[in-house]
């Protein structure tokens, strides 16, 4: 279907202007968004009622990535051959059940590993054909900017990143039925976004055949020495700054804010998710900048790493002196914010990368991949936790940053070779 027949479908309808169609289909990324979040502050809750150890807890907040990469990999491509809408309903449908099978948590881990896992496919499959809907419904309106779509993108998925763990950490605090009533305003959310889908135009023409083709799953840039060189070894600190100061930091400050921790725990979700989100606009300046575009010396690149090892090192510190009392705890909302921003100027930096190294039939795909190694920093909260025995939190806050550091080098590095040979 062409853009014109996008811009048709749109008005074919009177009483639904372009502004409502996009965000028809952007309220599907913030109902699944609010979903992957708000799991944050109830790792604790599991933690102090359940007895779940911390490494259990994270490992089982990091079993979402599990479910989200191959719902990447397989879902962009995929609504490219069935369309947008039927993808996109099936991931608001599963995130929905996913929150059904959380509910049952309390009975056992295996209910919320499964939860997650499928809240993990849910989010891959919304994220992935999501965006793109959400970009051709904007494309669709002439008054719309060129990055209208990005945009409304962001903001859909930061609503439900921002508000989904600061709600769940206010009904878990003080709700009743602390282990199910969390999860149910996400559920309400799904069912209105569903019925906002029915009435959103596809902007996908259906093909008929070859739907589960070779080119479904084949993972691309790896033969570019850019992308391997430079984006694959800094892509898992993007979410591995976000997951520590969202997951990791709020268990070790629990312990000062007791009358109140589990809402602390989605308040610092919260704060990561949209430090993260407002340094955006800011990080495409520098992208646009003189500065920015050089390729041997990528700003972004070095500013991001900087504000993840220069969190990281404040979340040693703030390790380290655990006797300041709920002093830590502010200290460490503090550090979130830093972890946040590095967080978002990775991404950008990130995605800003693969659009330009990216040949136009391999851009979904080598985006794909990019995200897919950016959720491997999930694994990020467990690592330090199964660490505990071997070292304290500080010392291996301190080694995270040291690993950043060398991130730096190495990718640095291969910027200046790449950028020679361009």
């Amino acid at each position: 279907m062409s853009l014109t027949d996008v811009k048709n479908t749109a008005m074919e309808t009177p009483s639904r202007s372009p502004k409502e169609t996009w965000a028809r289909a952007a309220l599907a990324l913030t109902a699944v968004g609010w979903g992957a979040n708000q799991f944050a502050p109830m790792v604790l809750l599991y933690r102090e009622k359940l007895g779940v150890s911390a490494s259990a807890g994270e490992a089982i907040f990091g079993l979402y990535a599990a479910g989200l990469v191959p719902g990447l990999l397989v879902a962009g491509p995929l609504s490219d051959r069935v369309g947008r809408r039927p993808v996109v309903t099936f991931a608001v449908l599963l995130s929905m059940l996913s929150g059904v099978v959380l509910m049952l948590g309390s009975h056992g881990l295996a209910w919320l590993s499964v939860g997650r896992v499928l809240m993990g496919i849910a989010s891959g499959a919304a994220f992935s054909a999501g965006s793109a809907w959400v970009k051709e419904l904007s494309a669709a309106n002439p008054v719309a900017g060129a990055g209208a779509g990005a945009r409304r993108t962001s903001i859909a998925m930061t609503v439900g990143f921002g508000l989904g763990p600061l709600i769940a950490g206010v009904l878990v605090q003080w709700g009743p039925a602390a282990y199910e009533t969390p999860y149910i305003p996400q559920l309400i959310l799904a069912a209105v976004a569903l019925v906002m889908l029915s009435q959103a135009p596809e902007t996908v023409q259906r093909k008929r055949s070859g739907v589960l083709g070779s080119g479904l799953l084949r993972l691309r840039g790896f033969s570019d020495r850019r992308f391997v060189g430079v984006l694959l070894p800094m892509a898992p600190w993007v979410f591995g700054a976000a997951t520590i100061a969202m997951v990791y930091l709020p268990g070790l400050a629990a312990g000062h804010v007791k009358s109140f921790s589990l809402i602390y725990a989605g308040a610092v979700a919260m704060v990561t998710a949209m430090s993260g989100v407002l340094i955006q606009p800011v990080a495409r300046k520098i992208a646009a900048s003189p500065a920015g575009q050089n390729r041997a010396r990528p700003r972004l690149l070095t500013v991001g790493l900087a504000l993840v090892t220069g969190g990281t090192l404040a979340d040693a510190g703030v390790a380290a002196l655990n006797d300041i009392g709920a002093w830590q705890a502010v200290l460490t909302l503090a550090a979130a914010v830093i972890m946040g921003f590095g967080y978002g100027v990775l991404l950008v930096f990130g995605l800003a990368e693969v659009q330009r190294l990216a040949p136009p039939e391999d851009l979904a795909g080598m985006t794909a991949v990019f995200q897919a190694f950016t959720y491997v920093g999930f694994a990020a909260p467990y690592l330090l936790s199964a660490f505990k025995s071997v070292a304290s939190p500080a010392t291996l806050l301190l080694a995270v940053g040291a690993l950043g550091v060398l991130t730096l080098v190495v990718t640095l590095r291969n910027a200046r070779v790449t950028a020679a040979q361009e």
